[in-house]
């Protein structure tokens, strides 16, 4: 089969639609992983029900960019995805159970009779969602050392699993800011301004690491024009940091005014962060070990795959808006079985 596209294309094409695939999971994942993390913090049951109902309708989709930013990675870049999955092997299976464990929770605590039960529920649906996140952090920060052996890169990857696990917090926190009211988004807001420092600190943190962990990179950044060119996107990260508190310290509003732009902006604070990273390695899939063209699959096979990908990616795009348009209201008024 002849490739319809110029085969020095199809990488980079694949590329834009694993990365695309892993900021929406990182993001619509990161809410709800972000609510699980929080939801272990929560002495009442009335609040940890409105919390669960908040990403109800959700959470399980969200999920499934993950299913395909990792299926995209296996079918166009099938030598990277070996050696990225034989480094990250304990990470990824602690956070599949992770995962796992949030799913059985979640069904069953909506079964659980006794308060009890359902409060046990509860607490394996958290810590589900705190082994998740603290595993994708590490892996991050694994693969921002290139899988350096390393006794500080090591370091590094732990401090980046608590990094990231703060900022899913953060993210969930200004989600429930959205979706809730009454003394649960008072808490909320607290949680948001706690955990929006933390994540700051570790993009802060990554943002130093990344070009000091390859000369390629740091050139980069701070070689000109390069450095004129890029710094609109540390400098807007920044005061999107201070708006943020700042808006933080005044919330909740009058008549619950603005209740979703902490939302938005802890989304544009992942899309700058991402959109970073994506610069630094880009084009490289492994890390100063393997560009999208050495690492990608027959240009024939990516021909096939992509005919594929374009009808799936739509459908998951469609059904997560779709969803969002249904149940956009506060908890309060979310039913979910």
């Amino acid at each position: 089969m002849t490739p319809f596209l110029d085969p020095d294309a199809l990488p980079v094409v694949f590329a834009a639609l694993m990365a695309i695939s892993v900021l929406a999971y990182v993001v619509l994942d990161g809410f709800d992983l972000g609510v699980g993390i929080l939801l272990g913090t929560t002495a009442e049951e009335p609040d940890r029900d409105r919390m669960i109902a908040s990403i109800g309708p959700f959470w399980d989709a969200n999920e499934t960019w993950l299913v395909l930013g990792i299926g995209l990675l296996l079918v166009a870049f099938p030598v990277a995805h070996g050696i990225i999955l034989t480094a990250l092997y304990l990470p990824v299976a602690l956070m599949l159970t992770g995962l796992t464990v949030r799913g059985v929770a979640f069904e069953f605590r909506a079964k659980a009779g006794a308060a009890l039960g359902k409060k046990r529920w509860d607490y394996a649906f958290a810590t589900g969602s705190i082994v998740a996140a603290l595993a994708q952090g590490y892996m991050l920060g694994r693969y921002v050392m290139a899988f350096g052996e390393d006794w500080s890169e090591y370091a590094f990857a732990a401090l980046s699993a608590l990094g990231l696990t703060a900022g899913y917090a953060f993210i969930g926190s200004t989600w429930l800011i959205w979706r809730t009211e009454g003394d649960l988004q008072h808490r909320a807001v607290r949680w948001a301004r706690r955990t929006l420092w933390v994540l700051a600190a570790g993009i802060a943190g990554i943002s130093v690491a990344t070009p000091l962990a390859s000369a390629r990179i740091l050139g980069r950044w701070f070689e000109m024009p390069n450095v004129l060119l890029l710094a609109p996107l540390p400098i807007a990260t920044g005061l999107l940091v201070l708006g943020l508190h700042v808006l933080l310290k005044r919330m909740p509003l009058k008549d619950d005014a603005h209740h979703n732009v902490p939302f938005w902006g802890s989304v544009t604070l992942f899309v700058l962060a991402f959109a970073g990273l994506a610069w630094s390695f880009f084009p490289y899939v492994v890390p100063e070990r393997l560009t999208i063209w050495q690492a990608a699959s027959a240009p024939e096979s990516l021909s096939i795959i992509l005919v594929g990908a374009l009808v799936v990616l739509p459908v998951i795009a469609g059904y997560t808006v779709l969803a969002w348009r249904i149940f956009g209201g506060k908890a309060m008024d979310l039913r979910y079985d």
